[in-house]
């Protein structure tokens, strides 16, 4: 099958939708489909030193007039569209009479656009940005939503039949797991951790759902509850905001909170490995890979009670209300001697989202959206 990626455009840094790109056209690959991946190309917004407001416009002249005539030449060698991430579901317009498949992974732009998020206001641009979006996700021919839950928020502000949507969860986007202590404490000393240093983990970065400062509060009420003063947490992703380093401050967590920003797969790997949980205590998500990317490691998982948490950590996650970080760190203050419990179980549970299981199903779906169109142009045509 010849098959269209539209992927993500560069200069908007969306890295876990670059990552979930490569993960298609390589698995795709190997399953002998033949690929080519085709995103906007950053002509005017990617090189541009104006500030970062004229950047976002520039940017909408490079993704909404540029590429589209790229995008009409590429389209007539193709079989199968898979626009791979909904915030381009405003080129389903160009693909009416073209097998398409559209990846929803959440609605939280549409529904902050919406008003339904009060903590996430939308601008005026933004509110007609997303109404696009939503109207391209409406033109679809078939929406794979990432969760349960993304599927639901879709069924509800979309118009979609049930029959177009389609739950496909996220496979792991690396091969992650357990690695050997020696090589996991290497690595970690090359990036400044002490050697046997006792850490809860977050990896994320500063989006509000993210709830990093919520993080920081629950860890802060968990060392109020044990009596481990070297128990330490550890953020990766994004540099600190400056609410989180006066968080930090005010409270006196400096010399136990640490920071580190972009470390590679390997690194991620040997972190998961040695941390003593992870804390994701995210308000939103459209699914949540650290869960998953930690349980592979063996590193025990303390969530959100709400999903799509839940749906992805199963019965292999401690859940907490991220809303109440005392009532949190309570929970997990109790459960920090039983954590070794958890570790089967996150193996089990990471089964069911092996990146081949993903590829599987997609290459399914396009199957039937390609067969549904072959049979509307026979319809069309009094073609039996």
């Amino acid at each position: 099958m010849k098959i269209l990626l539209i992927a993500n455009y560069v200069p908007d840094a969306q890295q876990s939708m670059q990552r979930f790109a490569s993960m298609l056209e390589t698995g795709l690959t190997n399953f002998g489909h033949q690929v080519r991946v085709i995103r906007p190309e950053p002509w005017i917004g990617g090189f541009s030193t104006a500030k970062s407001s004229l950047v976002k416009w520039l940017g909408y002249i490079d993704k909404f007039i540029l590429f589209p005539p790229q995008l009409l030449q590429a389209i007539s060698w193709a079989e199968v569209v898979h626009i791979c991430d909904h915030s381009n579901a405003i080129y389903t317009r160009y693909l009416k009479n073209i097998p398409h498949v559209v990846t929803c992974n959440d609605l939280l732009a549409i529904r902050s656009a919406l008003g339904e998020i009060k903590e996430n206001p939308t601008g005026w641009t933004g509110k007609q940005l997303q109404r696009m979006i939503l109207n391209g996700l409406n033109r679809s021919q078939r929406v794979a939503c990432i969760s349960e839950q993304t599927k639901r928020d879709l069924m509800r502000l979309g118009t979609l039949p049930s029959s177009s949507v389609s739950v496909i969860y996220m496979g792991l986007n690396y091969a992650y797991t357990p690695m050997a202590a020696a090589e996991a404490t290497q690595r970690l000393e090359a990036l400044g951790i002490p050697y046997n240093l006792p850490f809860m983990l977050h990896v994320g970065g500063n989006q509000w759902y993210k709830n990093r400062l919520g993080v920081l509060s629950i860890f802060y009420y968990l060392t109020q509850k044990i009596e481990q003063p070297e128990l330490s947490l550890l953020m990766v992703g994004k540099e600190w905001t400056p609410p989180m380093r006066q968080f930090i401050q005010e409270r006196n967590l400096g010399h136990r909170v640490i920071e580190l920003i972009s470390v590679d797969n390997e690194d991620l790997r040997a972190i998961y490995s040695a941390a003593t949980a992870l804390l994701f205590p995210s308000l939103q998500e459209g699914f949540g890979w650290p869960i998953i990317e930690a349980q592979a490691c063996g590193c025990p998982v303390f969530t959100s009670n709400r999903t799509p948490m839940i749906e992805v950590g199963g019965e292999a996650a401690i859940y907490i209300d991220p809303n109440h970080p005392e009532e949190a760190a309570n929970t997990i203050a109790v459960s920090l001697t039983t954590l070794a419990n958890l570790k089967p179980a996150g193996f089990l549970n990471v089964q069911r989202f092996m990146p081949e299981q993903m590829i599987e199903s997609y290459v399914k779906l396009y199957q039937e959206t390609w067969e549904q169109q072959d049979l509307r142009t026979a319809s069309k045509y009094n073609v039996s």
